[in-house]
């Protein structure tokens, strides 16, 4: 059977004297469960005490991480509305050039003002900001099309200005020009299809545009012939030549020597017979000089 008391002896250091004192088991139960619950009250506060330590450095290392970040997409911001701000301008002088190079509009219109300040809300900052990027990317692809477009358009400018025939193939005189006269050979009025100039044999005859050689041979009239074809349609004659200098599918340039003055073929006298053509049809050369 378990005692229902509990006795306690209490003896000083240096005494004799003994003190008793006697517990109770239920008193002793409930001491021991106080006791318990003190050191449990104590553990769970120190674990609060040093979970708030730990909560709180790292909502403060959260919160800094936070407006560095709101502080980058700032600046972010900022930079996007900078380069909106030269997307502007470079579609102002889009649009100059378009008219000036007589160009239908793009297919959509400069982008519109589009700025201020974050909100509060950083979901609806990252939304913004992606906008913003959306608008500038699909702008940049507008105006890269329409460069390309513009590009392609005074590339061939560039290439019928340097394919279509402009000056003198040779230094000299001209003495018949383009059009109907009386034959030198028969005396019955005939079409001449070009124009005919007087210079020294061996004078230096140049190709009056680019282009690629297509015919350098003796031809029965002509004599010795260059004829060039420059693209669009255009053609260049060289007649009555003393030596051809270039040969069939060679590329000249405009002011390059191809041949040399002479009095081949049905030539009454040295010089150069000069022909332009578009399409094969023979077109008046002083319009190209």
């Amino acid at each position: 059977m378990s005692a229902k008391k509990y006795t306690v002896l209490v003896i000083p250091e240096g005494s004799h004297q003994v003190r008793r004192f006697a517990l109770r088991r239920r008193w002793l139960g409930i001491a021991s469960a106080l006791v318990v619950a003190l050191v449990l009250g104590a553990a769970l506060l120190l674990y609060d005490y040093a979970r708030i330590r730990v909560d709180h450095g790292e909502l403060t290392r959260l919160r800094a991480e936070n407006q560095e970040r709101l502080g980058d997409m700032q600046r972010l911001t900022e930079h996007l509305e900078v380069l909106r701000q030269e997307l502007v301008v470079l579609a102002q002088n889009d649009a100059k050039v378009r008219v000036m190079a007589k160009l239908a509009k793009p297919k959509a219109d400069a982008l519109t003002g589009i700025g201020g300040p974050l909100e509060d809300d950083p979901a609806e900052d990252f939304s913004e900001v992606q906008r913003r990027i959306d608008e500038i990317m699909r702008a940049i692809d507008l105006h890269r099309a329409s460069q390309e477009e513009v590009h392609g358009l005074l590339s061939d400018e560039r290439s019928l200005l340097g394919s279509k025939p402009r000056g003198w193939p040779t230094r000299g005189m001209v003495t018949s020009g383009f059009g109907m006269r009386r034959s030198p050979f028969s005396g019955r009025p005939t079409m001449h299809e070009g124009i005919d100039i007087a210079a020294r044999t061996g004078t230096p005859v140049y190709a009056t545009a680019d282009g690629i050689v297509s015919r350098s041979e003796t031809v029965a009239g002509y004599g010795k012939l260059v004829v060039i074809d420059h693209g669009y349609g255009f053609q260049t004659f060289y007649a009555h030549n003393s030596q051809n200098h270039v040969k069939v599918g060679q590329r000249v340039k405009r002011g390059e020597k191809i041949a040399a003055v002479g009095n081949t073929g049905a030539s009454t006298g040295s010089h150069v017979h000069y022909e332009v053509r578009r399409n094969n049809l023979p077109l008046n050369p002083k319009k190209y000089i």
